[in-house]
């Protein structure tokens, strides 16, 4: 069982520019999983559990953008940017805003680890889980999954919170994040139990190393 204070709620990507159906790198499945987000969010603080929000906020003249994204975010206006058109192209979609003690990491590429203090602040609050709801699936969730495995941290992903282009990239990105370890669990199953059915495979394995030390001695 995984203590909810020591696991935390990362909504990733989850802005207007990725999420309205206007803007030129909206993802196409983001914007249905908007209540299931905001309803795993709520559950999230209920539980107690430190959320963060991690977000892009690119450079107006595009100096920071990925090299194979950059002539169709000019091309498409610059969005989650300031030179934006559309004044809320980098604001979270309205039911899932930070609220209170919510943290915001802004991330220079897809992963939430790359490039960002968000490792060192989840040691620092002892915490040893993260569970991940946002878009998309192939990408930002994908890399962060990886990240925070190699890390040593427990991953839950929160199928029915994430999003891809189409049905098939979504059901084999999951698959292949649950092979590799990753706990695997629905919006419905969240708001009911948490994570009170999802191992503590790290704690175990950390265990069975420091048993085995001991064996040795």
């Amino acid at each position: 069982m995984i203590r909810p204070r020591t696991a935390a709620f990362l909504v990733i990507d989850m802005q207007h520019g990725f999420v309205d159906p206007s803007s030129s790198l909206c993802v196409a499945g983001a914007a249905a999983t908007v209540p299931a987000c905001s309803r795993a969010l709520d559950k999230a603080r209920e539980l107690g559990m430190p959320v963060f929000h991690i977000v892009r906020e690119y450079a107006e003249d595009g100096s920071d953008v990925e090299a194979t994204r950059r002539a169709d975010w000019i091309a498409g206006g610059k969005p989650l940017s300031r030179a934006c058109a559309s004044p809320r192209s980098l604001a979270e979609v309205e039911p899932l805003a930070p609220q209170g003690s919510d943290r915001v990491i802004v991330k220079p590429r897809f992963s939430a680890f790359f490039g960002t203090q968000l490792d060192l602040v989840l040691r620092r609050m002892g915490v040893g889980t993260v569970v991940l709801t946002g878009t998309t699936t192939p990408n930002c969730i994908r890399t962060t999954c990886y990240d925070a495995l190699s890390l040593d941290y427990n991953v839950a992903i929160v199928e029915d919170c994430t999003s891809s282009r189409s049905p098939q990239v979504q059901a084999a990105s999951i698959e292949d994040m649950r092979c590799v370890g990753a706990h695997i669990l629905s919006c419905e199953e969240f708001c009911d139990v948490g994570l009170a059915d999802m191992p503590d495979i790290v704690a175990e394995a950390r265990a069975a190393c420091h048993a085995g030390t001991e064996e040795l001695r």
